[in-house]
C-alpha cells in the first residue's frame, strides 16, 4: 500500500493568482490599485444595489482605503467615492490595472 498524500487542490484566492495572478476579488484589491469589475458571484446580496451605484461587470474603479479595523472599504467608481463591507467585496471579481 502507498501511504504517501496527493498534493491539495488550490481553491480561493490562491487558485486565482495561480491561473492569472492579476484578478482576485475586489475585497483583496491594494490602496491606490485601480481595477475592472470581471463578475459578481451569485452569492452577492444585493447585486441590484451595487448596480444601481456603477458596479457592473466592466466597471472601472479604485481602491482608495481601507478602514483600521477591516470592516469597510472606500472605492472610487466613476467620479464618486462610496463605502462597502468587506464581505460583499469578496464577492465581486476584479482584474487589476497595470500601474504606469
Amino acid at each position: 500500500m502507498n501511504d504517501e498524500k496527493a498534493p491539495a487542490a488550490k481553491t480561493g484566492a490562491s487558485a486565482r493568482s495561480a491561473a492569472n495572478p492579476a484578478e482576485c476579488t475586489l475585497a483583496e484589491l491594494p490602496v491606490g490599485q485601480s481595477a475592472v469589475v470581471i463578475y459578481m458571484k451569485p452569492s452577492l446580496r444585493g447585486k441590484k444595489k451595487f448596480a444601481d451605484v456603477g458596479i457592473v461587470p466592466g466597471t472601472l474603479l479604485e481602491m482608495e482605503a481601507h478602514a483600521p479595523f477591516g470592516g469597510l472599504l472606500r472605492i472610487k467608481v466613476m467620479e464618486s467615492s462610496l463605502s462597502i463591507h468587506r464581505d460583499d467585496a469578496a464577492n465581486i471579481i476584479i482584474r487589476m490595472q497595470e500601474r504606469p
